[in-house]
């Protein structure tokens, strides 16, 4: 029979086996509880993670690219609407005169003179109860010039009225084409 074996070898006391104080040559001890001799080392991730990191990235960029083009589009629409809004409350407060003034591009001053743009406001015998409604909302910008189309229709007790307005500017828009009309 075998006898059993020390520990540690005589004469070195305390101190740990030379076998278990060298690496394997996987990188972890032969007597370390989590791996097994002979078992390959962990696989690196480090391939994945530089992948993921990488999608993640253009990922944030398509959405922020898409955020910042629906804010510039939005921003837009929502001057034009604020426009058309502004314009149409003064017209069905009573307010043509003002709205002529602060709205209508000098253009189209010249071929509509206020007096004409005031009688054909009134012809429609509109008032605060009407309520519009812009079905068609397009913005454009071509070579610095801002332009907005707004079409839709103003509803009264018993009637609706036509609208189609245009605003263009660069800055400040204003407004150069105006149809209201009794709708058919």
């Amino acid at each position: 029979m075998s006898t059993p074996q020390e520990p540690f070898p005589p004469g070195r006391a305390g101190a740990a086996s030379p076998q278990l104080a060298q690496p394997s040559r996987y990188g972890q001890d032969q007597g370390s509880p989590f791996g097994l001799p002979g078992q390959p080392p962990p696989k690196s991730r480090r391939k994945l993670w530089i992948i993921l990191a990488g999608a993640g990235g253009v990922l944030l960029l398509v959405v922020l690219g898409i955020v910042i083009l629906v804010n510039v589009v939005g921003g837009a629409t929502n001057q034009a609407r604020g426009l058309a809004d502004g314009f149409t409350k003064l017209v069905l407060a009573g307010d043509s005169s003002r709205a002529y003034d602060e709205y209508l591009d000098p253009a189209l001053q010249e071929q509509l003179s206020k007096e004409a743009f005031i009688e054909g406001v009134n012809s429609l015998e509109m008032d605060e109860t009407c309520t519009p409604d812009y079905s068609d909302l397009k913005v454009a910008t071509e070579n610095g010039v801002k332009s907005a189309d707004i079409a839709g229709l103003i509803t009264c007790d018993g009637k609706n009225v036509d609208l189609a307005y245009r605003f263009e500017g660069t800055d400040d828009l204003k407004m150069t084409n105006i149809k209201l009309r009794p709708a058919a």
